[in-house]
């Protein structure tokens, strides 16, 4: 869990993190509450949940974890409302939760189509949406976890480019709208990134890894750690003047395609 950040950063701020209780969401999770935030995490899944938040308290953090499904929003802002209720007006919200499968329109179903979509794009907005009465005015920073799919068109990701651009796009417009409220509103974008789910999918084998790593300007996978900290950066005041940006923390990932190296 250590960064390359080291003061009490967030002390006395609160976080919620969907997505929170695996991979990048998990990390970011970490991050801010070492950090000093109190983090709920919400996630359908109470084991991991519980294991997640024990991982956060054990290393001298505050957590607690909150089981509700990002595509019901009853749920979801009846799981902010228990936040506030516990631990205040919330500071920083991510919207972590994504689902992910390679799979070629025609062999897609409708069904497997929207599943990606509610899930990353009714998702986000479901929690941005329920959240806002509950955010810190002004103060507040909404992170959302992008894709490189959401601008770069994809063989067999036709859902998730479309869920993305979908994510990126609410959060500019968001962005706009309650910008007057004083809540920022910004996206982050891995690239490749080491121990995720997605990398295993994408590329489960050396030979996919290989060929990864050939279309990364900087030679080599990212991890968890450098996403946390950008995620930690976006909640502080160092980036109080920073709304409707989406951040690629990719290697270069994103303009190998189209830079011209003589």
């Amino acid at each position: 869990m250590a960064g390359i950040f080291r003061d009490n950063l967030l002390a006395g701020k609160t976080a919620y993190v969907t997505g929170g209780s695996s991979g990048i969401g998990q990390r970011m999770a970490e991050r801010l509450a070492s950090q000093g935030a109190t983090v709920m995490i919400q996630g359908r899944d109470q084991e991991k949940l519980d294991a997640a938040v024990k991982l956060i308290v054990d290393a001298g953090g505050k957590a607690d974890g909150i089981s509700a499904d990002v595509r019901d929003y009853a749920a979801t802002e009846a799981a902010l409302a228990k936040c506030q209720e516990l631990f205040g007006p919330i500071d920083i919200l991510i919207a972590g939760a994504a689902g992910n499968f390679p799979a070629p329109a025609l062999g897609m179903s409708s069904n497997g189509f929207k599943a990606v979509m509610d899930i990353d794009l009714l998702g986000s907005f479901n929690l941005c949406r329920a959240a806002h009465q509950f955010l810190r005015k002004p103060g507040a920073s909404v992170i959302a976890i992008s894709a490189g799919q959401a601008q770069a068109p994809t063989a067999f990701q036709s859902h998730v480019c479309a869920a993305k651009a979908g994510v990126e796009m609410l959060m500019q417009c968001l962005a706009l709208e309650w910008g007057k409220d004083g809540i920022r509103l910004n996206c982050i974008t891995p690239g490749p990134t080491d121990d995720t789910e997605g990398m295993r999918r994408l590329a489960p084998s050396e030979e996919h890894r290989a060929k990864v790593l050939r279309g990364v300007p900087l030679g080599r996978l990212g991890n968890r750690d450098e996403l946390a900290d950008l995620a930690l950066f976006l909640s502080t005041e160092a980036a109080s003047y920073i709304t409707g940006s989406i951040f690629n923390c990719d290697g270069g990932s994103s303009i190998a395609g189209r830079g011209l190296t003589l």
